[in-house]
């Protein structure tokens, strides 16, 4: 097991290093949700998936050009305060509203769609639910 994750963690770490020293040129938005590379983390923290150390993130709100406060997303069913549930591409996923954390454009690698006003209402809802 600790093997396992000491050769992930390498992993993610040449990925991190690759991220870091580039300069992208990337649009983002509100409500858009992106492959975003969010690692290899600790405990309960959600992580990322393939190569890349990726998994889909909405992008709740643009801090400056370059950052952004975030929710990762998952496919598995979840009930709960801490998540909502959202439909994009006729797929249903749900946000993790507890797993919120800001991240550096750099982290995006694809688009992968917008979220609908009615979806993104929701989650705003719930996220300001969740922090009261």
């Amino acid at each position: 097991m600790i093997n396992d994750y000491t050769g992930k963690l390498k992993n993610w770490f040449k990925v991190k290093l690759n991220i870091g020293s580039q300069e992208k040129y990337i649009l983002f938005s509100e409500r858009e949700i992106w492959w975003c590379s969010i690692g290899i983390n600790v405990g309960e923290e959600q992580n990322g998936k393939n190569d890349l150390f990726n998994r889909p993130v909405l992008i709740f709100r643009k801090l400056t050009r370059n950052s952004f406060i975030g929710f990762p997303l998952t496919s598995k069913d979840k009930i709960g305060s801490w998540y909502a549930p959202i439909t994009l591409q006729g797929k249903t996923s749900n946000v993790l509203i507890h797993q919120v954390r800001i991240w550096d454009k750099r982290r995006l690698t694809n688009k992968i769609g917008q979220l609908d006003w009615n979806d993104f209402m929701e989650v705003k809802r719930r996220f300001i639910k969740f922090i009261s």
